[in-house]
């Protein structure tokens, strides 16, 4: 499995505007955005940025201000735009427990910054953790009492706890229009 990134994260902050790294970490920080969900260093924040601009994802501009050293501002290019937006829409998000806390929680906080309607983000996290949780069934029903079984047994209450919580997620919805869809 890749390491987790906030690539798709920081492109879905600069799409909604331009921003110089010291507003896009505190954005990072702040626990009523991504403080809670990101654990990120002014250090990787900037390499993830020179990552992304080296890959032409993002494009920086100097900025001279009259009582600040000049910044850089960061604002999205049309590939940056494409892959943010075929992350937005991943039809099969992964499972794993890390994932849906981090990535699901960026994408469903990039969603609403971006006024994206939510409700598709959620059926489809909600739709892979179904199936992980299957599988997992389908494997412990096969298993040998012991360890293996035991572990089995502990990663189906961890995806039965996800299922729960993403139902809340469905309840919650930012757009008045989606609470038409779940009824």
């Amino acid at each position: 499995m890749s390491q987790l990134t906030p690539d798709e994260t920081l492109l879905g902050l600069l799409a909604a505007h331009a921003r110089h790294g010291y507003q896009l970490m505190e954005c990072f920080h702040d626990p009523a955005q991504l403080g809670r969900v990101w654990h990120l260093s002014t250090s990787q924040l900037y390499n993830v940025l020179k990552r992304l601009a080296a890959q032409g994802l993002i494009v920086g501009q100097e900025i001279e201000a009259f009582d600040a050293p000049t910044r850089t501002e960061y604002c999205l290019t049309p590939s940056g735009q494409q892959r943010l937006d075929a992350w937005l829409h991943m039809a099969q998000p992964s499972a794993s427990v890390r994932r849906v806390r981090v990535e699901f929680l960026s994408r469903l906080y990039i969603a609403r910054l971006l006024n994206i309607p939510t409700i598709p983000i959620v059926k489809n996290q909600k739709a892979s953790c179904h199936q992980k949780r299957d599988e997992l069934v389908s494997q412990r029903d096969q298993s040998e009492p012991g360890i293996g079984f035991l572990s089995l047994e502990l990663e189906i209450a961890q995806m039965e706890a996800i299922l729960r919580w993403i139902e809340r997620c469905e309840l919650v919805p930012k757009e008045p229009f989606e609470e038409e869809e779940l009824l």
